[in-house]
């Protein structure tokens, strides 16, 4: 599994406390899904619905039990097949075991991938308002724990997202849900979240992975004698969406091998000779000066070009009042930054 690739599997609770939210919970995962189109599209997700009237799934066929799991898209990579898996969630009947469903997810997971290495997630939006079945064996804590060593040995986080709307009064039955659900997050293997209204619900389900990004590494200067190591991390960055492809309709609607994809050549040639190609050695970018193009070689660039030292160099300390916004505003590590320090 590629480093840069995420492998996720939703797990949807349908249940009957359910049905008031799932057109949230459409659009949100709707949502995810358009965004992996577009930033992602090598992202593989898995759908797996539990409360609902039928079970689906390969344990309950090898096993038994996992009653009321449908496993309604298997671990595939994003296509428009993935957003029509999420649309009409059906209104299920029976209430939801959170923790079959992680089994089945955490079984899909262990199936696809083996011990192949990767961004493996599970994503659980639920209400966890029903009693969960017992284990055959051991209690449910003892389940918890046995499914944390198997997310723990592949690898495998899970976000868990509780909905739970204000004014509802909790029960010894979500209680000891919550604390299953916070058992898991105790074992480093899980975050939870619980939202109280359906618009929280987009806040709290993880679109996209964003990883921070240093813009400097080195030395602060506070004095001659006095440097600190820092790595500087951006904060805000510009969204810029992939570029666009140039796409051919030439080939048949038919064809399901035609990649449509155009191919662009450019060649180079004389001024003087027309018929004649340049090779890319003799190139030599021009720069209008005036009337004139000036050519400027790379060795020429180099020569020229400024080479400052990179560092960071603490000037004095200014009230952040003083400090106007737009000088800060810029991506450039350079200018005026503002720096926290905690007191001691």
């Amino acid at each position: 599994m590629a480093r840069n690739k995420e492998a996720l599997v939703l797990l949807l609770d349908v249940g009957p406390s359910m049905c008031g939210v799932l057109q949230e919970v459409e659009n949100i995962c709707a949502t995810l899904v358009h965004k992996k189109l577009v930033y992602s599209r090598s992202d593989e997700i898995g759908v797996v619905l539990f409360g609902t009237k039928e079970t689906c799934n390969e344990l309950a066929k090898e096993l038994g039990g996992y009653k009321h799991v449908v496993v309604a898209r298997d671990i595939k990579v994003v296509d428009e097949g993935t957003t029509h898996a999420l649309q009409n969630l059906p209104r299920g009947t029976s209430p939801g075991d959170f923790l079959d469903a992680i089994v089945v997810g955490l079984d899909m997971m262990i199936r696809k991938f083996g011990n192949a290495k990767g961004k493996q997630r599970l994503c659980l939006i639920t209400d966890a308002q029903h009693p969960l079945r017992d284990p055959p064996q051991g209690t449910k804590e003892d389940q918890v724990n046995t499914i944390a060593d198997q997310m723990k040995k592949h690898e495998i986080k899970m976000d868990c997202i509780v909905f739970r709307e204000s004014g509802v009064c909790h029960n010894a039955v979500m209680d000891e849900n919550d604390q299953l659900l916070y058992h898991f997050r105790e074992r480093s293997v899980a975050k939870v979240v619980q939202v109280d209204s359906p618009t929280s619900l987009l806040g709290a389900l993880r679109t996209r992975n964003v990883l921070p990004v240093t813009v400097f590494r080195g030395d602060l200067e506070v004095s001659s004698n006095f440097k600190i190591k820092v790595w500087a991390y951006k904060k805000t960055s510009e969204e810029k969406f992939p570029t666009l492809k140039k796409y051919s309709d030439k080939a048949p609607a038919s064809d399901k091998f035609a990649s449509h994809e155009v191919k662009v050549d450019y060649e180079y040639k004389s001024v003087l000779e027309p018929n004649m190609v340049v090779p890319p050695d003799q190139r030599i970018k021009g720069y209008l000066y005036g009337p004139q193009v000036v050519p400027i070689s790379s060795a020429e660039w180099e020569a020229v070009k400024f080479k400052p030292e990179k560092g960071v160099k603490l000037l004095g300390f200014a009230d952040r009042s003083s400090i106007l916004r737009y000088s800060i505003s810029f991506n450039l590590l350079s200018g005026i930054r503002q720096c926290s320090f905690g007191t001691y």
